[in-house]
């Protein structure tokens, strides 16, 4: 081996060694550098009244209903407690999930002091209550804030001819349920059920009349649609007539042909004269 390649090989060795040493000395005074400090953020809260438990429209607000959470400051829903003592007796105008913030707009004012439906009903509203069945009530699909549109069956005119007319709609249920009623000497009393719904004074007689004097029907109908719909109701004629096939006339005879005119010579003396018919 020549002096000038073993030079390099001493060369590239010494830096070899030299790196070596270096990253080892750089990752010891690393390992003893003190780490730095980290920055403490403090996040500011407030505590908020919140519901304990699910509290539905009306319900009448007790102490075991609220608890306390914190929200952070800025972040909390406007018009929100502080106090649950300030809510202990106040109603509910609207429900509250569990966990939800009560606040100011979801409270009746403060003179109502009473629960239940009374406190469900806005300004001119009226709560009424009608008696149903299973079939009326759609086998339990009507639940509270449900519409509906009520169409009542009643005899109309001497014949007392049975029709079928919508006289109520977009009508809000506020509530359902049963009730028992005698079925006679004996036997067990029965369950029916019962709608209370919310109208205006003069939805309330049009209700009171259909229900003494025909047969209610309810008809579900999507909350989107505020769509007023006009009806003429429906008769025993007009039930029949439907869905049956259009009845094709038969065409008017075709005019007969025009007769074609006929020519008369007539001879008077020494004239003559055509006469057309």
């Amino acid at each position: 081996m020549s002096r000038t390649v073993r030079s390099l090989l001493q060369m590239v060795l010494a830096l070899v060694l030299a790196l070596t040493a270096g990253l080892l000395v750089f990752r010891w005074l690393s390992a003893r550098a003190p780490a730095a400090p980290v920055a403490q953020v403090t996040v500011r809260t407030v505590q908020v009244v919140v519901a304990a438990t699910d509290m539905p429209k009306g319900a009448r607000i007790e102490p075991g209903m609220l608890r306390l959470a914190p929200f952070v400051e800025g972040s909390e829903p406007s018009q929100s407690f502080r106090a649950q003592e300030s809510l202990v007796g106040r109603v509910l105008a609207q429900s509250v999930g569990k966990g939800e913030a009560v606040t100011a707009p979801r409270l009746a004012p403060e003179d109502v002091k009473v629960g239940g439906i009374s406190a469900m009903l806005g300004p001119g509203r009226r709560a009424m209550a009608v008696k149903g069945n299973k079939v009326m009530g759609l086998a339990g699909f009507i639940r509270p804030g449900n519409l509906v549109d009520v169409l009542v069956t009643l005899p109309v005119g001497e014949r007392e001819e049975k029709v079928t007319k919508l006289v109520l709609e977009k009508v809000p249920v506020l509530a359902t349920g049963t009730e028992l009623e005698p079925s006679g000497d004996g036997e067990k009393p029965s369950s029916v059920d019962v709608y209370t719904l919310d109208l205006t004074p003069e939805e309330s007689e049009k209700l009171a009349l259909a229900a003494t004097q025909g047969t209610l029907n309810f008809a579900l109908r999507n909350e989107a649609d505020q769509e007023t719909v006009l009806t003429n109701g429906a008769d025993t004629a007009a039930t029949l007539a439907s869905l049956r096939p259009v009845q094709v006339r038969p065409k008017a005879a075709a005019q007969a042909a025009p007769r074609p005119a006929v020519e008369v010579e007539v001879i008077r003396g020494g004239t003559r004269d055509r006469v057309r018919f």
